[in-house]
């Protein structure tokens, strides 16, 4: 049985949720805050209510990006538990089974396993057994949030820290289009329930690396624009990571430096993939809108990616030439 986001799907995870034993959450490969937050807030409100429930993130995703990484992950595994096909699997913040890295999960995964499907992503493809798909939601942690409350849960600080967490990256502290009225309500209950604000910010937008603020100024000075503006993309190769003594994830934040360029509608970040598997070849983009005419996610699925109408990305074997055309060819599409 299949469904979509309206207040009956909430009831059924709800149900699943009550009377599933053993689960284990997932989200999407290469993690951001919002699935990282709704993992650590997920496994901490299951198993608050008794449920043996396990984290998976894959090996090749960790250690996870230095800001999230004062978020403790609590019955974390690397691979997919020998028991899985006994689990309930919940999917987080993931719009496409195909975006989580583990075959285990994926292979056959509508004929052998019960997934439940929660995300906020609204060109989610529905590939659970059950879909608590809700595009209004400002975050996927909103959503735990509220199915939180529904099951009488008291926050944690760790699960009040790793809903904020979620909150405050997609809707970019507060300042994107997806912020809504319970947003704000959403930050004031966790206010409420006892997270520090500052800290929280500190640790996420503060205390940068000088790792990571060198490959920012190669990312900008790499900068090239194409019709009149419209388009701002960058390039960061392997070897621009290593002299700059930089991790992978240091890339995070570098697109909307671009997006905020003057003229802009189209801002994208290309750059190597230095691990996962199948890395090898294969090049990250990610594209912002830089306003509301364009929809980033459309792009995205044309290349096997998704997202947001404003935030999408995906993974490409394109040269560099062959890459600004195809963008070039969509943005021309939709204007």
């Amino acid at each position: 049985m299949t469904t979509n986001g309206d207040r009956s799907d909430r009831e059924h995870v709800l149900d699943e949720l009550r009377a599933a034993s053993k689960l284990v959450v997932v989200a999407h490969e290469n993690p951001d805050g919002d699935a990282i937050g709704s993992l650590v807030a997920m496994q901490g409100i299951l198993s608050a209510i008794g449920k043996d429930c396990l984290m998976f993130i894959d090996a090749g995703e960790l250690p996870l990006p230095q800001e999230y990484r004062f978020l403790p992950l609590q019955g974390l595994v690397s691979e997919p538990p020998a028991d899985v096909q006994e689990r309930t699997i919940v999917f987080l913040d993931c719009g496409n089974i195909d975006r989580n890295p583990a075959e285990a999960f994926r292979q056959d995964g509508r004929d052998r396993l019960h997934i439940l499907n929660i995300d906020h992503h609204h060109d989610n493809t529905h590939f659970g057994t059950v879909n608590l798909v809700v595009p209004a939601a400002s975050c996927t942690a909103e959503i735990i949030w509220d199915l939180m409350q529904a099951l009488e849960v008291s926050p944690t600080r760790t699960v009040a820290d790793a809903l904020y967490v979620g909150l405050i990256t997609d809707t970019g502290r507060f300042m994107y289009e997806n912020t809504g009225v319970r947003a704000h309500l959403m930050a004031a209950d966790l206010i409420d329930a006892g997270i520090e604000v500052h800290e929280i910010y500190r640790r996420i937008y503060e205390g940068v690396p000088y790792g990571k603020l060198a490959l920012l100024a190669r990312g900008l000075a790499n900068v090239e624009r194409y019709d009149d503006g419209r388009l701002t993309i960058t390039d960061l190769s392997a070897g621009d990571f290593s002299e700059s003594d930089a991790e992978e994830s240091y890339s995070e934040g570098v697109v909307d430096h671009l997006r905020a360029v003057q003229g802009t509608r189209i801002a994208a970040l290309v750059r190597d993939r230095l691990s996962g598997a199948g890395a090898a070849g294969l090049r990250k983009v990610s594209l912002r809108a830089g306003d509301d005419s364009i929809d980033v996610s459309a792009i995205a699925r044309a290349q096997g990616g998704g997202g947001h109408r404003q935030a999408a990305g995906f993974s490409t074997e394109l040269s560099h030439d062959e890459l600004v055309d195809f963008l070039r060819e969509q943005l021309a599409a939709q204007l």
